[in-house]
């Protein structure tokens, strides 16, 4: 069978450019359910693998628009499986700030409401501001990770509790479950204590699927151990090639094949019919940025005041902060590989809070797209774009057309669960 790449939708409702949402006719609201119905649509009207939520527990009204003022990712899921029925649906719970009991439910929850489509991404939690709303402090990196790394286990180890046909609801003989196929869990760990089971029968995927956007060793070590999809933050193809290589190295450690786990590098793409009329629309959305919150996003991607340096001068010595390491060490090495000025470093990440930026036409997106897959760098990629619905559409009708007539994306949903299109196996019952 021919190799394809996998479309992820990374949803912020007033897009990923911290500005998006003045573009004219955007979608200026991430609490409006009727915009984010539309946006699923349209995803899966362009065939995309999946629709993923970050999540933000914190507000901040100098931070971007839709992490300060949002709806919580497992509603909005819930929800919009209701009004599609084929696009993966993947949403955000940190494990420094919830329980895996919980989450278990949660994500098994989902799984069953949308029929095999719910992707579970397992995150630390970056942001240390969240802290305070937990009557807690933030936990340092190593901290946090080795919390992660036993919170993950905890959850897929309730996933398991249930043996596919625990449940036989049988009139005659009057019994519901079988008790021989319902096992508690009894988790005693270094953080967690969990008896077990969860009460939701076993989902339709066996597992929800669990993605992981670490860049860490310890979050790439998370990654290669327990997650079906990857979420990389790169800047350029060289970096991306290595960190493919990376992950994929990883794996046989861990009984796993390359293939058992989809890389998808974030990118937001500015898509024209011509390169010109794609450099015109980013030049409008840098030219609606806010100096302050594009400096607050800065600051909090390297963890300190940035505004105390000058926006024109050198990029300064900066370590890779405790939070958001991924981020960080990928702008500073574009930036010092480049030669940038902090202005040019404010400005890309005003852009896109960090992420890869690709600007050009219809068939410059597409080659550049189709060299990342076809040269180590990419199983597919996480589209961010700018704004909606027109910044997406841009890419929906230009670029994946492109894409379908090149064979590198497919022309029709296959299989009936997110596992069956990224064509992963389902995974059987762990034994006791």
């Amino acid at each position: 069978m021919t190799r394809t790449m996998h479309l992820g939708l990374f949803l912020l409702g007033t897009g990923s450019h911290i500005a998006g949402w003045r573009m004219p006719g955007a979608v200026d609201s991430f609490q409006d359910m009727d915009a984010v119905r539309e946006i699923g649509a349209l995803a899966e009207q362009g065939l995309f693998d999946l629709i993923f939520m970050g999540d933000n527990l914190y507000a901040d009204p100098a931070a971007h628009p839709s992490y300060t003022l949002r709806l919580e990712p497992l509603t909005m899921l819930a929800a919009l499986a209701s009004s599609t029925s084929h696009i993966g649906l993947g949403g955000t719970v940190a494990t420094t700030y919830s329980d895996p009991w919980t989450t278990a439910r949660a994500f098994a929850s989902l799984d069953h409401i949308s029929k095999g489509r719910a992707v579970w991404n397992a995150v630390t939690g970056s942001a240390p501001q969240a802290g305070a709303n937990f009557g807690r402090q933030h936990p340092k990196h190593a901290e946090r990770y080795a919390v992660a790394a036993e919170y993950v286990d905890v959850v897929r180890g309730l996933w398991d509790c249930w043996a596919d046909d625990a449940i036989e609801a049988n009139r005659e003989t009057g019994r519901y479950i079988d008790p021989a196929k319902l096992r508690p869990l009894n988790h005693e760990g270094t953080h967690f204590s969990v008896k077990g089971p969860v009460n939701i029968g076993r989902s339709p995927q066996g597992r929800p699927l669990i993605s992981q956007a670490g860049g860490s060793e310890a979050g790439q070590d998370l990654a290669a151990r327990t997650a079906d999809l990857v979420f990389a933050v790169v800047q350029e193809i060289t970096e991306a090639r290595a960190q493919y290589a990376a992950l994929k190295s990883r794996l046989p450690a861990h009984g796993r094949r390359p293939e058992e786990v989809v890389f998808l590098p974030g990118v937001m793409p500015v898509v024209g019919r011509t390169e010109r009329e794609a450099l015109d629309k980013l030049a409008q959305l840098q030219s609606f940025v806010d100096s302050s919150n594009a400096l607050q996003i800065l600051s909090d991607r390297f963890g300190t005041d940035m505004s105390r340096y000058d926006l024109d001068g050198p990029i300064p010595e900066l370590d890779i902060p405790d939070t958001y390491q991924s981020f960080a060490a990928a702008l500073l090495n574009k930036a010092r590989r480049e030669n940038m000025s902090l202005r040019d470093l404010y400005n890309l990440t005003a852009a896109a809070r960090g992420h890869w930026v690709l600007c050009g036409s219809a068939e410059q997106v597409a080659d550049t797209l189709q060299l990342w897959f076809e040269t180590g760098a990419a199983d597919g990629f996480n589209i961010m774009p700018p704004w909606f619905l027109d910044g997406f559409r841009d890419f929906v009708e230009l670029v994946v057309p492109i894409l379908q007539a090149r064979g590198l994306f497919r022309t029709a949903y296959e299989g009936s669960t997110l596992r069956d299109l990224l064509g992963l196996s389902r995974p059987g019952r762990v034994p006791a």
